[in-house]
C-alpha cells in the first residue's frame, strides 16, 4: 500500500480498489511522504467514510494528534467493553468533542450536563466507559475533566452503537424523560431516590416508550378492566401519568396511547409507595 496523502504522524490516506481509505496507527507516517510504502505492521485501523471522508481528513490534519489518539483509545476501550463495533462516525464526533472540551477547560469554561442523572441510569455501560475515559484523559493529557463530561462521552458511545437513535433524537428523548421525572416529583411533592430500582425501571420504561413511538412500533395492550381499576385504586398516580401525557402532547406532539398510561401509572405507583 502506497501513501496518497499524509494527514499527521499517525494517519495517512491510501487508495485500494479505486477507493480512498484512511489508515491509522502510531507513527505510521513518521518521516514518510506521498508514494512511500505503508508499514502494514503499524496499521491499527482502516476507515472508509464515504461522504464524511473529507471531514475526517480535515479533523486529522487540524486537531492535536494527542487528542485524536486519546479519542481512539477511548473508542477501542468502548468496543472492547461493549463487545461491539461502533459506527465510523464516532471517530469524527468523539475526536471533535474531546478536543473542544479540552480547549474549553483550558479556558476555564465548564458546561453543566443537566441530563447527567438520567444518562447515568439510562446508559449505565456507556456511562461507566465515560468515567473510565475521564481517568484515561487525566493519565494521558494531565487534564482533569468534570464528571459532566462522562455523560457527554456516554451519549457519543451510545449513539455509535448499531441501530441506536442519532444524537439529536437521543438528546431529545433524554430531555423529555428529564422533564417527565420533574413532573412526577412535582405531582408527588417529593424527591426521588435515583438509586432505587423503582426509579431505574421507570426511566427504562420511558426510554423504550419514546423509542417505540419514534419507530412506529406497537405498544403492549392493557385490559380495559385493569385500566379502570388503576384509575380508581391509584388515582393520584394515574392523574400524574395523565399530566405527563398532556405535557408531551402539548410540547412535543407526542401521543401516548391510553394503555401506556396504565403502565406509567404502575411505575409512578411503585415510586409513591416507596416514598
Amino acid at each position: 500500500m502506497k501513501i496518497l496523502k499524509v494527514l499527521n504522524n499517525n494517519a495517512v490516506v491510501f487508495k485500494e480498489g479505486g477507493v480512498e481509505k484512511i489508515a491509522m496507527g502510531p507513527g505510521i507516517a513518521f518521516q514518510k511522504g506521498k508514494n512511500d510504502l505503508i508499514n502494514a505492521a503499524k496499521v491499527e485501523k482502516v476507515f472508509v467514510m464515504k461522504e464524511e471522508q473529507e471531514k475526517f481528513q480535515e479533523l486529522l490534519k487540524n486537531l492535536p494528534e494527542e487528542h485524536i489518539q486519546v479519542a481512539e483509545e477511548i473508542i477501542s476501550y468502548a468496543e472492547q467493553q461493549l463487545s461491539a463495533t461502533l459506527s465510523h462516525h464516532v471517530h469524527i464526533a468523539l475526536s471533535d468533542h474531546l478536543s473542544f472540551a479540552v480547549e474549553r477547560i483550558a479556558r476555564g469554561i465548564s458546561i453543566q450536563n443537566k441530563l447527567l442523572n438520567e444518562i447515568k441510569s439510562l446508559y449505565q455501560p456507556e456511562y461507566a466507559i465515560g468515567v473510565w475515559a475521564l481517568q484515561h484523559i487525566k493519565k494521558r493529557l494531565d487534564i482533569t475533566m468534570p464528571v459532566d463530561e462522562a455523560g457527554y462521552i456516554a451519549l457519543h458511545i451510545h449513539t455509535a452503537k448499531l441501530n441506536s437513535p442519532g444524537m439529536q433524537q437521543l438528546m431529545m428523548n433524554t430531555t423529555i424523560i428529564n422533564e417527565m421525572v420533574t413532573i412526577i416529583k412535582k405531582e408527588l411533592n417529593t424527591e426521588i431516590d435515583e438509586n432505587s430500582m423503582s426509579y431505574q425501571r421507570l426511566l427504562t420504561h420511558l426510554r423504550f416508550a419514546l423509542n417505540r413511538l419514534a419507530q412506529n412500533e406497537p405498544f403492549h395492550e392493557m385490559d380495559e378492566e385493569m385500566l379502570d381499576v388503576l384509575k380508581v385504586k391509584y388515582k393520584k398516580s394515574y392523574q400524574c401519568a395523565e399530566t405527563i401525557k398532556q405535557f408531551v402532547k402539548d410540547e412535543y406532539e407526542i401521543n401516548f396511547p391510553e394503555a401506556e398510561l396504565g403502565y406509567i401509572t404502575l411505575h409512578i405507583c411503585r415510586i409513591e409507595q416507596r416514598i
